[in-house]
């Protein structure tokens, strides 16, 4: 049962409404998750910003996905996996990958090397040790896209601890993220 209700855009904030407006003109729908952030303009602008931006890393929107994934399967967020295993899909990343990347596993070796991170960042809180660097470092990632890795791991990290807190209604063909099946 949903904790915090997802808004009408009709009966928004007004502030929030045009950016519902935009999420609807750019996803042809206002998945729930917006729609909840809705109730602050400021949180729904501070997710909105923080998107474009990393749209803009210098990491594949692919990966960025796969992370996504990984961050979600970790946290137990079945919000995020049904949205990030759809959006993956979009990004070219085929069903059984996005179904390993949930359990923080690619058939790729260098992805592999960014999602082994992202597990880790989200098991010890973002402590990550020297060696877990070094062999992110050792599969080719630079610092700007260790920075970009560590910047999506977080920025998922909000989204699952947010959907958590709001109990949000999965708008998305369901993937449990416990489960790793799509239901």
């Amino acid at each position: 049962m949903t904790r915090i209700a997802a808004l009408n855009p009709a009966n928004a904030p007004a502030q929030s409404q045009p950016l519902l407006a935009a999420v609807k003109s750019k996803l042809g729908m206002v998945p729930n998750l917006f729609k909840t952030f809705a109730h602050s303009p400021a949180v729904l602008q501070f997710y909105l910003s923080g998107s474009e931006a990393l749209a803009g890393t210098s990491i594949s929107a692919a990966l960025r996905e796969q992370i996504a994934l990984t961050t979600a399967g970790e946290n137990e967020c079945n919000y995020c996996a049904s949205a990030h295993t759809l959006m993956a899909k979009g990004a070219g990343v085929a069903a059984p990958e996005t179904a390993a990347n949930l359990r923080g596993q690619s058939a790729d070796t260098k992805t592999q090397a960014a999602l082994t991170f992202a597990k880790v960042i989200v098991a010890e809180r973002g402590r990550v040790s020297d060696s877990d660097l070094a062999q992110v470092r050792a599969a080719g990632y630079s610092e700007a896209e260790i920075t970009e890795i560590v910047a999506t791991v977080s920025a998922n990290i909000f989204t699952n601890y947010f959907n958590h807190v709001a109990d949000t209604a999965v708008d998305f063909p369901l993937v449990n993220a416990t489960a790793l099946e799509t239901a």
